[in-house]
């Protein structure tokens, strides 16, 4: 009986060694999953502070310090930039054409003019179709300095 005894005492002890590096194991882990987790919340602080710094970079791109040069416009392009200017929302070719009372076909000729000339505009695809704005930046500098020298006559 008291090897029986022995043999069940060392069975339990074997058990138990298993049992506590199993353990230990489990415990390792739960630090290494917490050390993981600890970080990819740093991470994700670092990326909600990269996220906000380009929203910021991309609310601040049409507030240049510096005047943007603008080169003169002809009379064709004064009539689509005062189209688009007027405008809060963007416009599709055929709209620019029909509220600006020129041809579908000079449209895109001068939308790319008038980008080439420095006008920032803003090009959206939807469904297929080009539209075209003018930043609000730029209509409040235009606003206050006339970037694009437009005279009362334009507007008439």
């Amino acid at each position: 009986m008291c090897s029986l005894y022995q043999g069940v005492r060392t069975e339990f002890h074997k058990v138990r060694q298993a049992l506590e590096e199993h353990l230990s194991a489990i415990n390792e882990n739960t630090t290494e999953i917490q050390s993981l987790f600890d970080y990819l919340q740093e991470m994700d602080v670092k990326l909600e502070k990269l996220s906000s710094r380009l929203d910021q970079i991309q609310l601040n791109q049409g507030c240049n310090l510096e005047k943007p040069q603008i080169e003169s416009l002809n009379q064709t392009e004064k009539k689509i930039f005062l189209t688009l200017y007027t405008e809060e929302q963007p416009l599709s070719f055929s709209e620019i054409a029909l509220r600006s009372e020129l041809p579908n076909s000079l449209i895109s000729e001068c939308v790319a003019s008038l980008a080439n000339k420095g006008i920032p505009l803003s090009r959206t695809l939807c469904n297929g179709q080009l539209f075209v704005s003018i930043g609000k930046n730029f209509k409040e500098l235009q606003a206050k300095e006339n970037l694009v020298n437009l005279s009362l006559e334009s507007f008439m």
